[in-house]
């Protein structure tokens, strides 16, 4: 009896201590790591979001860039942080599905690892050509392509990347043969693309968006579940019969694995709350981006679906990474 008395007001000292520490939090700044460098979509989504978020948690957020290796370094650090509710990243497809596809040795599980705590937004991948390319729609770019098996090329960040695995994605789908050309970086893939040293390429809208309403590139297709009402003309990957090709990019907010519930619950309301404010909303859509905000079960189920996808196209396609 004594002992189930003890046993109790153990329970019930933990129970009080977890509530009392669940009050209290946070008290010190929140870390959210970036794992790619800075200015890129992933990077413009995390500061927006976490400049409200900081301010809706009463503690500053930091951002952190990690870059390096498709995201695979950044999305180690977050793996391996304390999980005491300090230290948050971004997940996104190249982090959590297509590193996980392409390495055998990566350097963390994108299931196990993490505790996911909502889907912060998503983008449209768009198909851009450059004005110089000989169509002037997705019909005329498609007969093109067929009609030069071979001699034309796309852009991309690097192999593995998400620019990649949509590029294969849509291959597989049309049945053409384009060639991967691997940058590093995103940045200098668009340069050359600008340039007309390449022929085309699969990225995230915000990315692109300025040249194409500058007319420095020619938009033929996005993955979105709609037109877009900055680009009406532009039809998507669905309307043009490529299913397969539609799906739009995400970014995430996760924790370490074995971050505390109760610290992963009042982070996904803060940051409900934040996406759901007009401003955020804006700001967000002004640089090509919808918010989400679902539960934190959702987007452990968008990272599994994704992770299966990425690893059925990497076995159909026989992609490698080259390891050193």
């Amino acid at each position: 009896m004594k002992l189930t008395r003890l046993a109790a007001s153990l329970i019930a000292s933990l129970v009080v201590a977890a509530s009392a520490s669940a009050q209290s939090y946070p008290n010190k700044p929140i870390r959210i790591i970036v794992p790619f460098a800075p200015g890129g979509t992933t990077d413009i989504v995390a500061r927006i979001v976490g400049d409200r978020l900081g301010k809706e948690l009463g503690q500053p957020v930091v951002i952190e860039n990690r870059g390096g290796g498709g995201g695979s370094i950044g999305a180690a650090a977050i793996a391996k942080a304390e999980p005491d509710g300090y230290t948050f990243g971004i997940s996104t497809i190249s982090t959590h599905a297509v590193n996980a596809a392409c390495n055998p040795k990566l350097g963390y599980d994108p299931i196990a690892d993490f505790a996911p705590v909502t889907n912060l937004a998503r983008t449209p991948n768009v198909l851009t050509v450059n004005p110089a390319f000989p169509a002037q729609d997705f019909k005329g770019y498609l007969d093109h392509v067929k009609k030069n098996p071979g001699k034309l090329n796309y852009a991309t960040s690097g192999t593995c990347s998400i620019q990649h695995m949509v590029g294969e994605q849509f291959k597989l789908a049309t049945g053409t043969y384009i060639l991967h050309i691997p940058y590093r970086g995103a940045g200098p893939a668009l340069n050359d693309l600008l340039g007309g040293q390449v022929d085309m390429m699969f990225d995230n809208l915000p990315s692109s968006m300025s040249h194409i309403q500058s007319g420095k590139l020619r938009a033929l297709a996005i993955a979105w579940n709609k037109r877009l009402d900055a680009l009406p003309n532009v039809p998507t990957f669905a309307e043009i019969g490529l299913k397969q090709v539609n799906d739009p990019a995400w970014y995430g907010l996760v924790a370490p694995a074995k971050t505390p519930e109760d610290i992963i619950r009042k982070v996904h309301a803060a940051a409900v709350k934040v996406l759901a404010m007009p401003e955020v909303k804006e700001r967000l859509k002004t640089s090509g981006a919808e918010p989400v905000g679902n539960l934190p079960a959702e987007h452990g189920a968008e990272i599994r679906t994704e992770l299966e996808k990425m690893r059925n196209l990497v076995k159909k396609q026989g992609i490698k990474l080259e390891i050193n």
